[in-house]
């Protein structure tokens, strides 16, 4: 049985809040600290300018206050480190957004080689949590929602004040058990396989784009698509001993890669093409197209045939005949002749077993063919029969006379013949593809765009 929980005002805290030149925790640099911390309710502030070692825009002049001027004589975050981390160590670090603040903290920290690796709560997801019928959660809605105190805003022991204030009024009115659970879940650390470094997490963002699972001699594990990168990449481990097959990756995995896509589309592509190029042997779904095939019908003197024929015989535009997509002529044969039965055709005329002309094939004598074999039935009737029954597979053929592009974001996708060349973006060239690769049809590509395409007709290009 797990140990209680501490009751939420015995927990040792520090709301943080920090000012900086910009949005990117590797490029940006911080301009202002501010820190609170609790002990026991006992409350300490404080706060120091920092000198960025960069240019202050106007822009984030004027939204925080803070100029080039104030910052000139300020001291710069290695000579504040040491009291920083004294501030932060051993108590739950809170901030609102704090995958912004807790980014830069760690960064700088990281340049001065030091680890920072806090339990972290963020009140935009505390907010979320406990009151679910709000939709708005910024520091302003908590400001009007909860009539807390403005000091000094867009200042940084100005918004940590507001945070703390927030966490007094959730003490005053949320059940403390509630609350003590709430706050555990959202500053659990993320379960990670032993060989996976923290930090690489924290750097993986939540965009769209394609994670690799690499194993021991960089074996590819498994390849996976995803709408928002590092949830679905910690979602395989936050339940690996629910389930065998997660467990077992995350017992293999020595290392992650991820690739940054430029919408859901580019990832589905991507995704497909790194399994085809790959083969990590935990992906069952996609596969390579080498003995992928088709059947295709064919004129004859007596009536139609069938014949198997590749994927790759759709022709530029052209009403091409072919029908399903096989891994295998053995697979292609075990679903025509499941045709067959359906539809009551005949196997002989099929192709599918041996039988003397005129002579009435096994299948007819139990009464599972209408008798073309032996005349009981028409070519032509049996042929309309073929063809109805094959209708629903038939293949697309690619609409276009050569490659398209396809924008998505910033970028465009590059295919032709169904298959997918790559992506290149908006100030590339696409032709840089085409004069080394041709398309190809890819099962997985088609699939995915077969049905798609007409609704994505304004953002095609003919290359």
């Amino acid at each position: 049985m797990p140990p209680p929980l501490p009751h939420p005002r015995d927990l040792r805290l520090a709301f943080v809040d920090l000012e900086t030149t910009g949005t990117s925790a590797t490029a940006d640099r911080i301009t202002e600290v501010g820190i609170i911390t609790v002990d026991d309710g006992h409350c300490e502030q404080w706060s120091s300018l920092v000198h960025p070692q960069t240019h202050i825009s106007g822009f984030i002049e004027s939204l925080t206050g803070i100029t080039n001027d104030m910052v000139a004589g300020a001291p710069l975050f290695e000579d504040l480190a040491p009291d920083i981390l004294a501030r932060l160590e051993g108590r739950l670090f809170i901030a609102h957004n704090a995958r912004f603040d807790h980014g830069f903290l760690k960064n700088e920290f990281k340049r001065l080689g030091l680890r920072f690796a806090p339990e972290v709560l963020c009140t935009v997801k505390l907010s979320r949590k406990l009151f679910p019928g709000f939709s708005r959660h910024n520091l302003d809605a908590l400001v009007e929602r909860h009539r807390l105190s403005v000091s000094e805003r867009h200042r940084a022991l100005g918004d940590a004040r507001l945070i703390w204030q927030f966490w007094n009024k959730l003490l005053d009115s949320i059940d403390p058990v509630q609350l003590a659970t709430t706050v555990a879940e959202l500053s659990a650390r993320p379960a990670l396989p032993v060989h996976i470094d923290p930090d690489f997490i924290d750097s993986v963002p939540d965009t769209h784009g394609v994670y690799l699972f690499y194993g021991e001699n960089d074996l590819p594990l498994y390849i996976g698509k995803a709408n928002r990168l590092r949830r679905r990449i910690l979602s395989h481990f936050s339940g690996d001993h629910g389930s065998s097959k997660e467990m077992e990756l995350s017992q293999q995995v020595r290392r992650i890669a991820w690739i940054d896509c430029p919408g859901e589309l580019g990832a589905l592509l991507r995704e497909a093409a790194l399994v085809r190029e790959l083969s990590p042997i935990h992906n069952k779904r996609l596969r390579k197209d080498d003995d992928l095939c088709s059947w295709r019908v064919l004129s004859h003197p007596l009536g139609l045939r069938v014949q198997l024929a590749s994927p790759n015989d759709l022709f530029y535009g052209h009403e091409q005949s072919l029908y399903g997509l096989y891994a295998s002529p053995r697979q292609a044969s075990n679903a025509l002749r499941a045709l067959a039965d359906a539809h009551q055709l005949c196997p002989a005329r099929l192709g599918l077993e041996k039988n003397r002309a005129g002579k009435p094939c096994f299948a007819s004598q139990v009464w599972r063919c209408l008798g073309v074999c032996c005349s009981r039935e028409s070519a032509a009737e049996h042929d309309q029969r073929m063809l109805l029954a094959l209708e629903s597979s038939r293949l697309a053929p690619w609409p276009w006379d050569g490659p398209i592009g396809l924008r998505e974001g910033d970028s465009m996708h590059v295919l032709e013949s169904w298959g997918y060349l790559g992506t290149v973006h908006r100030h590339d060239d696409p032709h840089t593809l085409l004069r080394t690769r041709r398309g190809s049809f890819e099962r997985d590509t088609y699939l995915l765009l077969h049905k798609r395409l007409p609704g994505l007709a304004p953002q095609i290009v003919s290359l």
